[in-house]
């Protein structure tokens, strides 16, 4: 069996238990199940034969009848309750059962509303004959269209969040929909329309960095996880804005507009505000539902930012899960990319798509043996039970909102079972958070590297030096970053990133630091604010990146009227290399716990 069709298997059963309700608590002895009748309402016997309710189909009240059954075996003293759940006779309930079991399921919810849809309502619908890829696609094409460039009545500027739109999406959608004719439901990204940042390669989108300077950039092939996304069937509908370069956090691009001339990417909470960088087109796009699921990445805060100002889940995985080959870099010592997404259960499901070693990266050779078969086998609401999280309190920073905030998701976790403590920072904890983002030493060396292996022949601006003096820039960067960086050195650059550069040493000890710490207090995990408000907590960013730990932040709520700001706030949590499942797991739990998450209002069903 191939890994993707390991994935498909266990993505099946952890649907069959999202589905049933999220978490399915252990309860007594269900009856044995009744056999089908023999007139079936329909499609008999494929839907029907594994029906375990005794109403002549299969639906999610199976699959809630079989989950508390997990895991018993024939030699266990339940197993008369349980032996009619073990479909594939090998003398254990399994998700292998619970996997037979779902794809049995004919969904149909009736209406499909594409607004906070996630992955499982999409792959439902689907199923279903509700809708088809080539219509979700056309229907956030038209969202696109609708929302992206125009002023709201309540708003003052417009999203700006993406810069190009596919012209071969609809095509990949009507592609995923002949697969699921033949064969099914593939997997769980099959037909979903997924928004990149514009600094992933696309051989059918051009891939601008952000920048007029780079709007003909037509690169022949694919990075790497976008190569994997499409290998599960994600229909890619359109490239996100970003900060050009991914250089500032104000999420200012360039790519396609006049010269001399750039746009803002807008909340589309409040659109007088930045949607945060440099992943912002990507974080806007998702929380107005402009598609699916999107992706972003991150150097020392790019993915978390935007996920904190726009309510929505960010994962920065561990350096070494995802390749960076074919994405434009800013610095390759902290470097990630990863999903954002309106739902943990959801990054989850992306994620899965992008991991796995590739010799265009090679320091992805340092995650064999430790991914799992699908990272959505950690989404139990469950998973904060007798789990001890530890917060600095230095981290919490002075702002009442954040610190209200705060306090209310410890209480929330706590009530979910978990104990959280505060712990003193550990030595050397200073010069985690207080060392340097790499974006300025390293950008001039890998920008170049990136120009030399795949920046489209046509493009002129063939160095830092040149972009620094094309018109084609945000206003005001020409001197300072881009001149400043272009001048740094080979030299400089090793005495930073090199082998035994300052940056590579501070780097590796912060990640020694951090694990032995969280050993040492036995903690399943660090947690802390992502930001404030519209706002950022520069230490905060930093411990991830400095430390090349893994971070997925959540939604923990947002300022009240009465307070000064009415933006959202995340909850990160920090963990141990390559631990992104656990770290989902409890992201899961909290999310489960809060549901935190709010729409914004202008940006609703289209009239």
């Amino acid at each position: 069996m191939t890994p993707l069709a390991r994935r498909v298997l266990a993505v099946s059963a952890s649907i069959g238990v999202v589905v049933a309700g999220a978490v399915v608590a252990p309860t007594a002895a269900l009856a044995a199940p009744a056999p089908a009748p023999s007139a079936a309402p329909f499609l008999a016997p494929y839907y029907t034969e594994l029906d375990v309710t005794g109403d002549a189909q299969v639906t999610t009240a199976d699959l809630e009848a079989l989950a508390p059954h997990l895991g018993v075996t024939s030699g266990d003293a339940g197993w008369a309750d349980a032996a009619g759940f073990d479909l594939d006779d090998d003398g254990a309930v399994t998700a292998s059962d619970l996997a037979l079991l779902s794809e049995r399921i004919i969904y149909d919810d009736g209406p499909f509303q594409i607004v906070e849809a996630d992955a499982v309502a999409m792959q439902a619908a689907m199923n279903a004959g509700v809708i088809t890829s080539v219509s979700l696609t056309q229907q956030y094409l038209d969202r696109i269209a609708a929302y992206d460039k125009v002023v709201r009545p309540t708003g003052v500027r417009p999203l700006n969040s993406i810069i190009t739109t596919s012209k071969v999406a609809l095509a990949a959608a009507a592609a995923a929909d002949a697969i699921r004719a033949e064969k099914g439901m593939t997997g769980m990204l099959l037909g979903i329309p997924v928004a990149l940042k514009d600094n992933y390669n696309t051989a059918d989108m051009p891939t601008t960095a952000g920048c007029g300077c780079w709007s003909g950039n037509q690169t022949s092939t694919d990075a790497t996880m976008v190569k994997g996304l499409r290998a599960d069937g994600a229909v890619i509908v359109a490239k996100a804005s970003m900060d050009e370069f991914a250089i500032n956090l104000s999420s200012q691009w360039s790519a396609f507009q006049p010269d001399g001339t750039a746009l803002t990417v807008s909340s589309p909470y409040d659109t007088t505000q930045t949607s945060g960088g440099s992943s912002g087109g990507t974080g806007a796009a998702i929380a107005a539902n402009l598609a699916g699921i999107g992706f972003g990445t991150d150097t020392g805060g790019s993915i978390r930012i935007p996920s904190t100002y726009n309510q929505l889940v960010g994962v920065r995985p561990t350096v070494g899960l995802a390749s960076r080959d074919g994405i434009v870099p800013l610095a390759l010592s902290q470097d990630t990319g990863g999903p954002i997404a309106r739902s943990v259960q959801d990054a989850a499901i992306a994620l899965d798509a992008v991991v796995g070693e590739d010799a265009g990266d090679p320091i992805t050779a340092r995650q064999a043996g430790k991914v799992p078969e699908t990272y959505t086998s950690y989404l139990d609401g469950e998973s904060l039970t007798g789990k001890k999280i530890g917060y600095i309190a230095s981290m919490l920073g002075t702002n009442p909102t954040t610190q209200r905030l705060f306090a209310q998701a410890k209480a929330a976790m706590e009530a979910r079972g978990a104990t959280v403590v505060a712990v003193t920072a550990p030595d050397g904890f200073s010069a985690i958070v207080g060392e340097g983002s790499g974006s300025g030493p390293e950008f001039n060396h890998d920008l170049q590297n990136y120009i030399t292996a795949y920046l489209d022949p046509a493009v002129s601006a063939r160095s830092l030096l040149a972009i620094s003096q094309s018109p084609n820039i945000v206003p005001g960067r020409a001197s300072n970053p881009y001149g400043q960086r272009a001048a740094v050195t080979e030299s400089t650059y090793q005495a930073w990133a090199g082998p035994q550069g300052s940056h590579t040493l501070q780097l590796a000890k912060g990640k020694q630091i951090m694990t032995a710490f969280m050993d040492d207090q036995k903690l399943d995990a660090v947690v802390y604010p992502t930001g404030n408000p519209y706002g950022t907590i520069g230490t905060n960013m930093r411990l991830s990146p400095n430390t090349g730990l893994p971070a997925v932040t959540v939604p923990m709520g947002q300022g009240l009227s009465t307070e000064a700001s009415t933006g959202g706030v995340n909850l990160e949590f920090l963990g141990r290399d390559f631990a992104e499942g656990p770290l989902l797991g409890l992201a899961f739990g909290f999310e489960q716990a809060t549901h935190a998450r709010t729409t914004p209002a202008a940006y609703g069903p289209l009239g």
